[in-house]
């Protein structure tokens, strides 16, 4: 006979019994069905639709592209090096050019020359009040006459054998001393009056008639237009085939002209910053529109 108490565990160990069963019945049932599942298709070819192998889809996959190499060069060619450009700037300058100053410190009394103006050899170009100057040779004149009658007398009474060889000898000094100082008077005198040391043009007016100038205080400038000249500074480069007489041309700025030249001078040194070398040239003919301080371009037709 059972016990009627006990038949609510034993219908509840039943339960768990039969879900137990049924778990394990699934579990088994899903191990084949994995099993028998079929293999998934390989990739096929971009081109169509044959298949490719797998090793071929794998290696479909897309990738960083790599640019190409450039192609080396042709044996037996080298890279052109950029050829000189045979141009430079030039400059016109003038040989003889010069700054006129005072020789001595005073009041100028003339100007003939101005701006513009030409001027000979020896003419005078300024003057100065000179009257101070003019009483020192007369007064070293004076000196040296005294000086000399003085020496003359000694040499008198020398023959008497009134007076000693050696007051004979200090008074031939005393008159060669009264000599150099009028010469240096007489020099002095000269710088009253400025002369033109070559024919040129007058420039620039740095003082005016009846100013008090001082020593070395500049007067005029003047240039000579008939010593012109070409200043260039050329590629340091350059001095393997620039040489004397090399022929140029020198195309001019201001008055859009072009004259030809040829090379006079090379510089003996380089300079080290630039790397220049300065050349001199000379025009074929003197230009008469061609004046100092003009710039241009200056060709070399045979850069070679």
């Amino acid at each position: 006979m059972l016990n009627l108490s006990s038949r609510p565990t034993f219908f509840l160990r039943a339960v768990v019994a039969g879900l137990l069963a049924a778990h394990g019945a699934l579990a088994g049932a899903q191990a084949p069905a994995a099993a028998s599942a079929p293999a998934p298709a390989p990739a096929r070819a971009a081109s169509g639709g044959s298949m490719a192998p797998p090793a071929a889809a794998a290696s479909a996959a897309p990738a960083t592209a790599t640019p190409a190499a450039p192609p080396p060069p042709a044996s037996g060619t080298t890279a052109a090096a950029p050829a000189d450009n045979a141009t430079v700037r030039a400059l016109v300058v003038a040989d003889m050019e010069a700054t006129i100053s005072s020789q001595f410190a005073g009041r100028l009394t003339s100007m003939p020359k101005q701006v513009g103006d030409t001027f000979a050899a020896g003419d005078l170009l300024a003057g100065f009040d000179c009257a101070e100057r003019q009483a020192a040779v007369k007064a070293g004149q004076a000196e040296l006459l005294g000086a000399r009658e003085t020496h003359l007398a000694k040499l008198k009474l020398q023959s008497l054998g009134a007076v000693s060889d050696l007051e004979v000898t200090m008074a031939a000094a005393a008159a060669e001393k009264a000599k150099s100082q009028l010469a240096l008077v007489q020099a002095q005198e000269k710088y009253c009056q400025v002369y033109a040391p070559y024919a040129g043009k007058v420039v620039r007016m740095r003082a005016k008639a009846f100013e008090s100038v001082q020593l070395g205080q500049p007067l005029l400038e003047i240039v000579n237009l008939s010593s012109l000249r070409v200043q260039l500074f050329v590629p340091s480069t350059w001095v393997r085939w620039i040489k004397p007489g090399k022929p140029l041309t020198v195309a001019i700025d201001e008055t859009g002209q072009s004259y030809t030249a040829r090379v006079s001078k090379i510089s003996g040194r380089i300079d080290g910053a630039s790397q220049t070398v300065e050349v001199v040239a000379r025009f074929d003919r003197l230009p008469a529109s061609v004046l100092p301080g003009m710039i241009g371009r200056a060709s070399f037709p045979e850069a070679k």
